[in-house]
């Protein structure tokens, strides 16, 4: 049996984000954390109340082992582990949250027919209002599935996504968070610009933005209908609805989902 249930081989944003809402559901004696930067992981393990290893210590020891680094840097990750993942006899699971790298191809940088489950979680996985999308390949059972579900159910949404369609669901799951902060900071901005103090325009756009997410998400109603509740016949909301149209506002927004697609393909 392995010493560990998870493992996490790189702790940087992402990895550390999910490490914290790992450790909300499961023990942190079950985790094991490994950085190239050593003093990170040691950072991170001494908040959550893990174990810190190497790199192998992960590879060897844990059943899911969680590949939380760049793609482009995978490759060099992955090349030393191969001979240390050839020799357990054990079952383990990858799981890689890398953009743009396949299932397919990261058995290829590990040397081996391996089940895979590939993942793409966002920065609210923090707070436990995350979105993970997931898709697995044909060696992860239904076990590793439930397990793995359930250890991270406290990051938020878990979606199950065909892989072709990842990189389009990262764009707007993934980098929507940088797109809605651009947002809520434009609203803030517009707030202080009429007089508002900057921490209240910040409060009232965040807060905002919150509830009508939760709004959307309760009532299963389109954006559209609740755009639609708000805009007064001559008011100033529709005004203000008006001016964002001026300005193609929602042909920004598509162009830069579509932009992150392109890119993510590109790495």
């Amino acid at each position: 049996m392995p010493t560990y249930e998870f493992g996490f081989i790189g702790t940087g944003n992402m990895g550390g984000t999910l490490a914290q809402a790992l450790c909300r559901t499961v023990s942190p004696a079950r985790v094991l954390l490994s950085n190239r930067t050593a003093s990170k992981a040691e950072a991170l393990a001494v908040r959550l109340g893990c174990d810190v290893g190497t790199n192998e210590d992960v590879a060897r020891q844990c059943r899911y082992v969680l590949l939380g680094v760049k793609p482009q840097m995978m490759a060099g990750t992955l090349e030393p582990l191969r001979d240390t993942l050839a020799r357990r006899e054990d079952r383990f699971v990858l799981v890689t949250i890398a953009a743009g790298l396949t299932m397919e191809r990261l058995s290829a940088l590990a040397g081996g027919e391996y089940p895979v489950i590939r993942i793409m979680p966002n920065t609210p996985c923090a707070v436990g209002a995350g979105v993970v999308l997931y898709d697995a390949n044909d060696l992860v059972t239904a076990e590793d599935l439930e397990r793995f579900t359930a250890a991270f159910a406290a990051a938020g949404v878990l979606d199950r996504l065909e892989e072709r369609l990842i990189d389009a669901g990262s764009a707007v799951s993934g980098c929507g968070p940088a797109f809605v902060c651009q947002i809520m900071e434009a609203l803030a901005d517009g707030g202080v610009a009429c007089g508002l103090p900057r921490q209240k325009a910040l409060l009232y756009a965040a807060q905002m933005v919150h509830g009508t997410a939760k709004l959307l998400l309760e009532t299963g109603d389109h954006p559209g209908v609740l755009k639609d509740a708000v805009c007064s016949p001559g008011g100033s909301t529709i005004a203000g609805v008006r001016a964002l149209e001026q300005a193609g506002v929602r042909g920004a927004v598509m162009d830069a989902v579509i932009a992150a697609v392109e890119r993510t393909r590109e790495l």
